[in-house]
């Protein structure tokens, strides 16, 4: 390790010294502030007929280079690709060419010249002006992929780019599925808005937030762990359908499925329920995969999946229970059969979550979850899990509230949306209890969000998405931090 430290140290002097020698002869690559480029290497590579011949001016970084006497080839990577370049001092001239002969692997230069093919039939350009536009004082790793190097890749993500330029594949297949959501939305009549990163509460999700302070207020303050409770605010203020794609920060545990601050998308509805959730997250999840995969069937990390609207299972919490391991919770009635059913099945209870309900989330955590492969919903969810969700009118001890998973992992909530400001409050009330006997992650009391409620909202139809799941889903990633430009990850040293 010293000695590549060494070898890397010395490298970057003789492009220091190089960049000396520039600067001391008024060659400063670092005070050109523009160069004019015409054309893209894809651009002229797929549309060669039209280009054969022509002049074009490009701009890039040296990949690759072959000097060989009074002529050479460089590759030059721009923003869309790769294209091979032929220069020579013939064209070049004596001074300019021993300039680009001095020309690092990683520098980034202008090239003018026109388009042709060579003997060997690649699509090239023939220089006759060559620029060095940035000096770039570090020697490229000639390999920055394999396991060994994904910490490395995460932490340096601009060498990722330039090494592994399929890597920005992920980047415009996560962007143009942000782009269809908002297509989708938008057609539909939503409006997006945005709602504060900082509050004075944590709520809307059952998280542990992380907490700063405003110095001019005196004032500890929470990143928000949801957009949820400021959006529904929205819906009492008369905007009927509402979304908000945005950062999430949750002070919680990191794993390949979760980042301390992660992108959601949320959005409301009014005069609608949880069932018309289900059929926009059909749409939606549809539709994406038609725009980026151009099928409705693809594969996940080697599982095969049908995203065909119309096609999802639909299944309730407690049913979906009696098919994995045959227990039925619609004949375990009380809290105290609920323990015992589950001590049989070694199944471990936390403190304080010693109910029917909380057990039967347990059981589906334990038993369910991971054997749904196909994008199914789970619904009416236990009320003790399902804070800000109406009560099913066939039980009271259930919730109108929905998740969808695909290949064992949760991407969405859904709720027929909390609209009743007593139950509301009294929800919240053990929230605050459990909070207060050691649960970091349940809610706080929000009299504001309360006091909203007693104006009004009209019955409303609410969800949350995971976009980078989503985006890890539809590009084949095993893990969040491949999704992510710049994941979480501990300083060195």
């Amino acid at each position: 390790m010293e000695n590549e430290e060494q070898d890397m140290n010395h490298l970057m002097q003789i492009r220091m010294d190089k960049l000396k020698e520039l600067q001391e002869n008024g060659k400063d690559p670092f005070n050109i502030t523009e160069y004019d480029r015409t054309e893209f290497s894809k651009q002229i590579k797929d549309n060669y007929e039209e280009f054969e011949g022509k002049d074009v001016s490009v701009a890039g970084r040296i990949m690759a280079k072959r000097i060989m006497g009074k002529a050479s080839f460089c590759t030059i990577q721009d923003s869309t690709g790769k294209i091979q370049s032929y220069v020579s001092i013939n064209d070049l001239g004596e001074e300019s060419y021993k300039a680009f002969k001095t020309f690092d692997i990683g520098d980034i230069i202008g090239l003018k010249g026109f388009v042709f093919k060579t003997k060997t039939e690649e699509i090239s350009i023939h220089a006759k002006e060559v620029v060095l536009l940035t000096k770039s004082l570090r020697d490229l790793p000639e390999k920055f992929h394999g396991l060994k190097d994904t910490d490395l890749r995460y932490r340096q993500r601009y060498v990722d780019l330039i090494i592994n330029p399929e890597v920005k594949e992920t980047f415009e297949i996560r962007t143009a599925i942000i782009k269809e959501i908002r297509n989708i939305l938008d057609e539909k009549g939503y409006l997006e808005v945005e709602t504060p990163i900082l509050n004075t509460i944590s709520g809307g999700a059952t998280a542990r937030p992380f907490i700063t302070h405003h110095n001019t207020l005196d004032l500890d303050m929470y990143l928000r762990i949801a957009t949820e409770l400021n959006l529904k605010r929205l819906i009492v203020g008369g905007f009927d359908k509402v979304y908000e794609i945005g950062r999430i920060f949750r002070n919680e545990g990191m794993d390949i499925r979760h980042n301390p601050e992660f992108t959601s998308i949320e959005f409301y509805s009014a005069y609608q329920n949880y069932h018309d959730m289900m059929d926009l997250t059909e749409e939606m999840f549809s539709r994406v995969a038609m725009k980026v995969k151009g099928s409705y069937n693809f594969s996940y990390q080697g599982q095969e999946l049908d995203f065909t609207p119309g096609g999802w299972k639909k299944v309730t919490m407690i049913d979906s229970i009696k098919e994995a391991c045959g227990v039925d919770f619609n004949n375990i009635q009380t809290d105290e059969d609920a323990i015992k059913i589950a001590k049989e099945h070694k199944i471990e209870i936390p403190v304080g979550k010693e109910t029917r309900g909380n057990i039967i989330a347990l059981f589906f955590d334990e038993y369910v979850e991971k054997t749904l492969i196909q994008p199914t919903f789970i619904y009416d969810y236990p009320i003790e899990v399902s804070p800000l969700a109406k009560k099913c009118k066939y039980d009271s001890r259930l919730t109108q509230r929905f998740e969808f998973f695909i290949c064992g992992r949760e991407y969405g909530n859904a709720f027929s949306e909390l609209n009743d400001p007593i139950d509301q409050y009294e929800r919240f009330k053990k929230e605050v209890e459990a909070k207060a006997n050691g649960d970091d992650e349940a809610g706080m009391m929000d009299d504001d969000f309360i006091n909203s409620l007693e104006y009004g909202m009209p019955p409303t139809g609410g969800e949350g998405i995971g976009i980078d799941r989503m985006v890890m889903l539809f590009t084949d990633s095993a893990s969040i931090r491949d999704v992510l430009f710049f994941p979480t990850m501990k300083p060195l040293g």
